[in-house]
């Protein structure tokens, strides 16, 4: 609620100094999460080379304030995860920290211009999940600019010059998300993560619900659309049908009344051109668990196309049925144009944590190559379960992660340490099956694992090429479901449920790993992929990252001869630029460069925590080329600016 003066950052060496070398090409910005609208996170500067990389150095540091403080109670409230990607609009730089405040920088020095916190960290309620903020929105018409951020319940907008609360937006700039939803709710359960989308004069927002348990009237899943000048709703859309509505009768029982989730935590993307709105929605309560919803469970985990002025529906695609794997379309949708069999169509690309890239042309919704609804597993012993006896699967491109978990897959640095493993899943009965394996009492395999093969970050797309961009996790879990302990078992808000069933690793505890913490599963464990979208095929692919300390130094591995990659799982997502490059960190302590021609490794620039967000890059008004990347969490979060030396 208190904007701040400007503060001291630290500034190092030369290359903190204001670039005076006049522009050769003119400014380039990155104005959404994505880069743009479409997400395809593509630069078009083209300073930074393959050729002059070895230049690339720190140019400035800016350091986030969130640090730890009291919250409800009198317990300490930490910071989570810096994962914010910051816009660059008028040589200014907006970004959000992991506790929600907003922020201005200097394109030029990284200096501060203002600070805005909202001090959510004081509500309850404030979990872990509402600590790892993603970013802002910026709404500009000639000189004036809107900053937006959603942060728990609120829509908060603030004049970009200032970063004072926006005249005439909402209350003091506030809008109160929980107001007007389908039914009344607590607004504590309801988080915000990733940036709002603006599109003309509406600011666009989903929600972030807590996965897993199952109240009876959840927040229901929605996208509403706002005025950016006044706050007034003027659209909402649910994904839960009501009786009447299309996809009603994918809910039996009447569970359409009582469910909530399927809401949208991921970013969305916009054909302004076309006014099309692509929205990604999540899986409904209970993630694990269906048997309070059987049915298809429409608009749940389906790619969705919107007017984007009105709300109205134009097509959707549901990518799981009745899901029971946490499989949320958690990735920002891909605006791409492609040439496939000498067509030019105009697509978007729906990567997806199954492995699956759903590509579709994005005005009429038909698949660009054909997907296939095939059998899968539906053998549940769980009480009240009713599997979904198809699921969809695309023809093309092939899947860019392994999906479901054999006795080939198991962990096999060694012949010991194999039967090791095949011993550990004996004992427990764990069931092996391909993807869409359900969940058991026992506990079955789930390979994407719910984390998915990739997440929020999302993929970048090459305009020129015609290259999807995926870095991917190749995680497993056990998935387990079945009568809910509510007096104190994994989960400490078992109580809380007004359900007896539920499922999932964080219910009903299961573990994927054995020999105190070696996984079951074989390396590698992260993929960077570089999928064709004309052709629809894989064009490369290799492993990404150095892998955990923990895992090199287990002693089980002591005399293990083990691979220079072993693969870092989690992480953002690459960027892509018109200089033969990508950017990313990728969960490294690391912003690494790659060939984007060849996925060949050509500098690694030291960062002084994890990197779990997507950079990205602009070219200021004097000319140079920077590439920022949020890392660190807790205190230690840190924004670092790179650029060529002098």
């Amino acid at each position: 609620m208190r904007p701040h003066a400007l503060t001291l950052l630290l500034l190092i060496g030369a290359g903190a100094a204001v670039w005076t070398q006049a522009p050769s090409t003119g400014t380039v910005e990155w104005t959404d999460y994505g880069g743009n609208l479409t997400g395809a996170k593509y630069s078009g500067a083209s300073d930074i080379t393959r050729e002059n990389v070895d230049r690339l150095q720190v140019a400035w540091e800016w350091h986030a304030p969130d640090k730890a403080m009291p919250g409800p109670g009198g317990a300490s409230v930490l910071p989570g995860n810096f994962n914010s990607t910051p816009l660059m609009i008028d040589n200014v730089v907006y970004l959000s920290t992991p506790f929600g405040s907003i922020v201005a920088l200097d394109a030029e020095t990284g200096r501060q211009l203002w600070l805005y916190d909202p001090e959510s960290w004081r509500e309850p309620g404030f979990v872990s999940t509402a600590r790892n903020h993603r970013g802002v929105a910026v709404w500009r018409n000639g000189n004036e600019t809107r900053v937006f951020s959603a942060a728990k319940w609120r829509l908060i907008g603030l004049d970009g010059r200032t970063g004072k609360p926006a005249a005439g937006f909402g209350i003091n700039g506030v809008v109160d998300l929980s107001a007007g939803q389908r039914w009344a709710f607590d607004k504590v359960q309801l988080d915000n993560l990733s940036a709002p989308t603006v599109y003309k004069d509406l600011v666009i927002v989903g929600s972030a619900i807590g996965d897993r348990l199952m109240f009876r009237n959840d927040p229901p899943g929605s996208v509403r659309a706002y005025d950016v000048h006044t706050g007034k709703e003027v659209w909402t859309w649910y994904t839960v049908p009501r009786p009447g509505e299309l996809g009603n009768d994918t809910w039996e029982r009447d569970s359409w009344a009582t469910t909530g989730h399927g809401n949208i935590w991921a970013k969305m993307s916009v054909d302004a051109e076309r006014g099309l709105l692509y929205v990604p929605t999540s899986t409904p309560s209970n993630d694990f668990y269906g048997g309070y919803r059987l049915g298809a469970n429409l608009f749940a985990e389906t790619l969705l196309c919107l007017d984007a002025a009105t709300g109205k529906r134009k097509w959707h695609f549901q990518t799981t049925h009745h899901g029971l794997w946490d499989y949320d379309l958690g990735s920002q949708p891909n605006l791409v144009t492609i040439t496939v069999n000498g067509r030019r169509i105009d697509a978007v690309a729906q990567i997806s944590k199954m492995g699956f890239t759903f590509v579709f042309d994005r005005v009429t919704g038909q698949p660009v190559w054909p997907i296939e609804e095939r059998p899968v597993p539906t053998d549940s012993n769980v009480p009240g379960e009713r599997v979904y006896p198809t699921q969809p699967f695309p023809t093309k491109p092939p899947p860019f992660a392994r999906q479901g978990f054999t006795v080939e897959d198991v962990f096999d640095l060694t012949p010991e340490l194999k039967a090791a493993a095949l011993a550990e899943i004996a004992k427990n009965r764990y069931r092996f099956g391909p993807l869409y394996t359900p969940p058991t009492i026992e506990g079955s395999f789930q390979r994407p694992d719910m984390g998915g093969a990739v997440n929020w970050p999302g993929a970048a797309f090459d305009p020129e090429t015609g290259l999807l961009y995926v870095k991917s996790s190749e995680s497993l879990q056990v998935t387990k479901a079945g009568a809910l302990d509510k007096k104190g078992g994994v989960n400490p808000f078992a109580a809380t449920s007004d359900f007896e069933y539920a499922g999932g690793p964080q219910n009903l505890a299961a573990s994927a790993t054995f020999m105190n913490g070696l996984p079951l599963h074989k390396p590698p464990y992260a993929m960077l992929t570089a999928i064709d979208l004309n052709r629809g095929e894989i064009s490369w692919r290799v492993p990404f990252g150095k892998g955990s300390n923990f895992l090199r130094n287990h002693p089980a591995l002591k005399n293990v001869s083990l691979p220079d990659r072993l693969g870092t799982p989690g992480g953002g997502a690459p960027i892509v630029t018109k200089g033969g490059l990508l950017f990313i960190g990728g969960g490294e302590s690391a912003l690494i460069v790659v060939d984007k021609s060849t996925g060949l490794e050509l500098r690694r620039l030291e960062l002084p925590r994890r990197a779990n967000a997507t950079p990205m890059t602009y070219r200021s008004r004097a000319g140079r080329q920077f590439v920022l990347m949020s890392t660190g969490n807790g205190s230690d979060a840190v924004l670092m600016a790179f650029a060529l030396s002098p």
